[in-house]
């Protein structure tokens, strides 16, 4: 793979977007490229570097997915890190996803072949690209589920995230996550919660994760939180201002845990929320969640 040149346009905006075939990508990509975007679909990955070696013109939208021969996940994850590593770009991968089931539907409504699929069935095709895919989705910076979304919802989520005319208004990430998993590549600022009571030890607690109600109740009603909390709470509000001034388009803040399931879950609901009502323009994301999720799909449909 050709190395990116060196720094040249800082503020260049570039997605790539990837997910399974059935999922949205090329809706998606037309949204971007009403957005002002130069969109490009099927892009072999040993292209990307030399399209992107010289400035960008205008924001860059770009769809790799297996479709292409030339497409392998272990490239694609070096791709990956060697763009976030750059500072020439305002870097993000955005992973489109959808429930087999519903792929499934969706392609026996349009009796489309499936692309993978060696045997003419598209559920072959979609469970093993699912499998394949596992990886590049628990790197994605950006997880949008398509489940019951119409084409017009879609469009509204990516304009709200990257709409260029928004782009004076910074988008505040907040992500939960396990220390034993490290911390999360591209966060701005890091908290840990692991000095606080840990519902784990809590049996009716433990299977539970911070989005319930008893979860959070038992994590905020901890001594020491509410002190924790409202430091946190204003170092970030008297951060967020300067950050935008200095032009930046997307913040994003991790709380950490030890299993990233209940005191990390908890406290990124409660600080996404105070963001939300103080006027910033916030998404939230459960990466440990997210990954038992996945896994507890892929036994199912196994």
């Amino acid at each position: 793979m050709e190395p990116v040149s060196p720094d040249q346009n800082p503020a260049a905006r570039l997605v790539l977007l990837t997910g399974p075939s059935g999922a949205g990508r090329s809706t998606a990509l037309n949204v971007f490229e009403d957005l002002g975007f130069e969109a490009i679909d099927n892009m072999p990955i040993s292209l990307v570097s030399r399209l992107v070696a010289e400035p960008l013109e205008r924001p860059l939208a770009l769809v790799l997915d297996p479709r292409n021969r030339d497409f392998s996940v272990n490239a694609l994850l070096a791709l990956v890190e060697q763009l976030s590593a750059s500072t020439r770009f305002d870097f993000d991968l955005v992973y489109l996803d959808c429930p087999i089931p519903t792929l499934i539907r969706r392609y026996s409504e349009t009796r489309r072949r499936h692309p993978l699929s060696q045997s003419g069935e598209a559920r072959d095709g979609i469970e093993f690209e699912a499998r394949l895919l596992r990886p590049v989705r628990l790197r994605a910076d950006i997880l949008i589920e398509t489940d019951g979304m119409t084409p017009h919802d879609l469009r509204d989520q990516i304009r709200a995230q990257f709409s260029i005319e928004n782009s004076t208004v910074m988008h505040v990430n907040v992500v939960s996550f396990s220390y034993r998993r490290g911390i999360p590549i591209g966060v701005d600022l890091v908290f840990d919660c692991r000095f606080l009571s840990n519902p784990h030890w809590q049996p009716d607690l433990r299977r539970l994760d911070g989005r319930d109600i008893a979860v959070s109740d038992f994590v905020t009603q901890d001594p020491r939180f509410a002190d924790f909390f409202r430091r946190v709470q204003g170092l970030v509000e008297s951060l967020l201002p300067e950050y935008a001034r200095e032009g930046k388009a997307q913040l994003t803040i991790g709380f950490g845990c030890t299993g990233g399931q209940h005191r990390s879950v908890a406290t990124t609901d409660k600080l996404a929320n105070a963001l939300a009502q103080a006027g910033w323009q916030v998404s939230k994301r459960h990466r440990e969640l997210e990954r038992m999720a996945a896994h507890i799909a892929a036994q199912r449909n196994e």
